[in-house]
């Protein structure tokens, strides 16, 4: 028995193998030109797995003889028809907006950390500090911290203006104490 690694395989195996990689490449190089530009910009959570997803499925099809090309390519075309439709429900539909997507939420208010989110968030002060020295900025310089749907983190500098008169924050979640106290001030 020969012990030596089968690093080549055979050359029916190579040409299998370039050809399904071209294929793939073609295949994603389409579906992202067709599905646009949302596949491949800031990702948040979701479109995050579905790009793993759509990967793990061609690395398979190109590299697993169990998995034949044309069955991974009908998974890669399902999960895409499937982002799709799921992007259009949730751009109409707010219940299934509320359902698949996460809200912005403020993790620095008035140069204030909001503990409270920042635990609920798992980001920690040196995660903040860190966003804020790329910005820049120091706690006592900035108005709001808010971690995005897509994971960065958007510094706001210090201004005059009350969250509430704020419009680009009526989505953000904001802490309960913030809120009464925004409510009072109304």
């Amino acid at each position: 028995m020969d012990d030596t690694a089968d690093w080549f395989g055979n050359w029916n195996d190579m040409v299998d193998t370039v050809l399904s990689a071209v294929l793939f490449y073609i295949l994603i190089v389409m579906l992202v030109r067709l599905i646009g530009k949302r596949s491949t910009s800031q990702l948040n959570n979701f479109d995050w797995i579905i790009n793993i997803t759509v990967g793990s499925l061609a690395a398979s099809g190109i590299l697993l003889d169990s998995v034949p090309a044309l069955r991974a390519v009908a998974a890669i075309g399902t999960i895409m028809i499937l982002q799709f439709v799921l992007t259009w429900l949730v751009l109409r539909f707010d219940w299934v907006a509320r359902l698949v997507k996460t809200k912005p939420t403020m993790l620095v208010h008035k140069g204030e950390f909001v503990e409270q989110a920042m635990r609920r968030t798992r980001i920690s002060e040196e995660e903040i500090c860190s966003a804020l020295r790329e910005h820049g900025h120091t706690t006592n310089n900035v108005n709001w911290v808010v971690l995005e749907t897509d994971g960065r983190l958007t510094v706001i500098p210090k201004q005059d203006v009350a969250l509430r008169d704020a419009d680009t924050m009526v989505h953000v979640v904001k802490p309960e104490s913030l809120e009464e106290r925004e409510t009072a001030k109304s």
